[in-house]
C-alpha cells in the first residue's frame, strides 16, 4: 500500500494550482480572502481525489484517476461598473487521466504523463465551447528519500504543462526539489510552492511551516461584459503570498492543516481571451486564510 501512495506523487505535482507539489490522494478544503481597503471578499470550496489503479504486481506501471471541485464564491461590494450577479460566482469540474512508470534501467527514476479535461465557468447557463480547457503534462522524478545509504534524504520533480487557458500559449514549468537537512526539519524549493517545515516532535503528529506561494483561480463569463467599448470574456485572480501553517495528523496519512497568509501582489480582475485587462477589482494586498484535511502519503 505505501508504494502505491508514494507512486501517487507524480500525478499530484503536475498541476500549477494549489495542489501542486504535494503527495495528497484527497483533499476537502476552504479558504478566504477579505480584500484590504474593501468590502469584497473571496471564498473558495474545494474537493478532489486521485486514485491509483496498479497494471502490474511489482508497481513499475501505474494508471491514476484524478476528479476535482471547485466553486468559488465572489462577493462584490464596492462601486464597479457592470452587474455583479454575472460574475458572483465560478465553477471548476476536472476529470485526468495520468500513466506512471519506473525507468527500467534505474529504479530511483520514474516518468509520468497525465491528460486533463475542465471546465471554468461562472455557469450561467449550459455549459459552452469557452468553458472548456484541456491540458498535458509531462514530467520526471528522482527520489532519494527512501535511500538508507543517503544522509540527507531529498527529490527532484521536473516538467512541463500545457493548457489552452485563453492568453497562455506557453507550458508551464513543474519545479521542485524537497530535502530532509537536519532531525525534523524539511524544505522545499519550486514552484508554485516553497516552504520550510519544522516537526514539533519525533512522531511528526505536529508541524509548522513558513512558505511562499501562488494560488489563482480562472472562470469563462458565459455572458461578456462590456465596459467603456471593451469586452471581458473571463473573471481570474492571481496572487503571491508568504504566511505561516500548522499540521496536526491525526493518523500517519490523515491529518488537518490551516495556514494564515498576507498577499505581496495581488491582481483580481477581468480580462480578454488575451489576457488584456479590462477592469481591475482588487489590487491592494490582503490576509489570507486555508483550512482543510487531506488524506496524503
Amino acid at each position: 500500500m505505501k508504494n502505491i501512495l508514494r507512486v501517487i506523487l507524480l500525478l499530484c505535482a503536475t498541476s500549477y494550482s494549489l495542489n501542486a507539489q504535494t503527495t495528497d490522494l484527497a483533499r476537502v478544503e476552504y479558504l478566504n480572502i477579505p480584500f484590504s481597503k474593501s468590502d469584497n471578499s473571496i471564498q473558495r470550496y474545494r474537493a478532489f481525489i486521485q486514485a491509483p489503479i496498479p497494471l502490474d504486481n511489482d508497481l513499475n506501471k501505474l494508471i491514476v484517476i484524478g476528479l476535482e471541485y471547485r466553486y468559488v464564491d465572489i462577493n462584490i461590494k464596492d462601486m464597479v461598473p457592470f452587474d455583479t450577479e454575472i460574475v458572483s460566482s465560478t465553477q471548476n469540474m476536472e476529470v485526468s487521466l495520468g500513466y506512471v512508470f519506473r525507468s527500467s534501467s534505474n529504479p530511483d527514476w520514474r516518468f509520468g504523463i497525465r491528460g486533463l479535461a475542465r471546465i471554468s465557468s461562472n455557469l450561467q447557463d449550459e455549459p459552452i465551447s469557452d468553458d472548456f480547457i484541456y491540458g498535458a503534462a509531462g514530467y520526471a522524478i528522482y527520489d532519494k528519500t527512501k535511500d538508507e545509504n543517503v544522509d540527507k534524504p531529498y527529490r527532484w520533480i521536473l516538467g512541463l504543462e500545457y493548457t489552452t487557458t485563453p492568453g497562455r500559449n506557453y507550458p508551464l514549468p513543474i519545479i521542485n526539489y524537497y530535502r530532509e537537512f537536519a532531525p525534523n526539519w524539511t524544505y522545499t524549493l519550486g514552484v508554485p510552492k516553497t516552504n520550510v517545515r519544522r516537526y514539533l516532535n519525533d512522531s511528526h503528529k505536529d508541524a509548522i511551516q513558513a512558505f511562499v506561494t501562488l494560488d489563482n483561480f480562472y472562470g469563462n463569463i458565459q455572458q461578456n461584459i462590456n465596459i467603456d467599448g471593451q469586452t471581458a470574456e473571463n473573471i481570474s485572480m492571481t496572487v503571491v503570498l508568504a504566511g505561516l501553517g500548522y499540521e496536526h495528523y491525526f493518523t500517519d496519512h490523515l491529518l488537518f492543516y490551516g495556514y494564515g497568509a498576507y498577499t505581496i501582489s495581488n491582481d483580481f480582475r477581468l480580462r480578454d481571451n488575451d489576457r488584456n485587462d479590462i477592469y481591475t477589482i482588487n489590487e491592494d494586498n490582503s490576509f489570507y486564510f486555508r483550512t482543510g484535511l487531506k488524506f496524503k502519503f
